[in-house]
């Protein structure tokens, strides 16, 4: 946890937007592909305002009582009445936001699970002056999620994945050379999660490495061949020959259909969006 969260506290342009923005009393939305550290990114943020604000961090894991009496803990707030009873969720609800302020911050990682009734709550909390930092892979498009900045964060560098690749090795026990994890590093791409998982299969001997197999591309060949027998078409209308105007007129729609079949591409959709 220590050097993903230097990561973002040594090289991360827009922690320190977001760390500006909070201070400036903005909730924001940060948002992140799974498995590129947006959780290190919550913690990271966690460890730096925690001294400046009251400051709770909780993710909502299906126990609504849970996540509130985890929230409550870290604001120093009981979660017992005066009979040394459990409170409930409701009781719970209303004694977070009695002992909010505008010195308060919330961070919710992976904001998209959050229930229908959570949201409301948190409404409430941000017209109290409650700063609310949520973390999601995609927006929600949808009630408070509406109401907040948005600041998208970028992919980690090369050299950010490899520092995630060094220690989880450690962790595994491990001696790579810098020429081994070279090999591996494609295998991840820019995602520590991959990064990570990377190196536990080479522990197994899972990895399958990547192939240097150069590919020629032959779809422009074929193309090009088409449109060589659309060629045939001007003969045929030249000289009168029907059956060669016909085969020249069919290979040249069919070398146009194939190149914008070529083009299209799938709908981008961020991981867990």
């Amino acid at each position: 946890m220590e050097r993903e969260s230097s990561c973002f506290l040594e090289n991360g342009a827009e922690f320190e937007k977001v760390c500006a923005s909070v201070r400036s009393g903005y909730s924001l939305l940060v948002l992140g592909e799974v498995g590129t550290g947006i959780n290190d990114f919550a913690h990271a943020l966690y460890e730096t305002l925690l001294g400046e604000f009251s400051t709770a961090i909780a993710i909502y894991k299906g126990s609504l009582k849970n996540f509130f009496k985890a929230i409550a803990f870290q604001l120093g707030i009981s979660t017992e009445n005066e009979e040394g009873k459990q409170l409930t969720v409701d009781l719970l609800k209303e004694e977070i936001a009695v002992n909010c302020s505008e010195e308060t911050l919330l961070i919710l990682p992976e904001a998209k699970r959050l229930t229908t009734s959570i949201r409301y709550w948190l409404e409430d909390l941000m017209s109290m002056g409650v700063t609310l930092v949520c973390l999601a892979a995609a927006n929600p498009g949808k009630d408070i999620f509406l109401e907040m900045s948005e600041v998208e964060l970028e992919l980690p560098s090369d050299g950010q994945i490899r520092e995630v690749m060094e220690d989880e090795a450690k962790k595994a026990g491990l001696n790579l050379t810098n020429s081994q994890l070279a090999a591996l590093q494609p295998l991840a791409g820019r995602n520590q999660m991959l990064a990570r998982k990377v190196i536990r299969n080479e522990k197994h001997g899972l990895n399958k490495m990547p192939e240097h197999t150069q590919y020629v591309v032959i779809m422009p060949v074929i193309i090009a061949a088409l449109f060589a027998f659309a060629v045939v078409r001007f003969i045929g209308m030249g000289t009168g020959n029907k059956g060669l105007y016909i085969t020249g007129g069919v290979a040249l729609v069919s070398a146009m259909a194939l190149k914008q079949l070529g083009g299209v591409r799938g709908a981008r959709k961020r991981l867990g969006g």
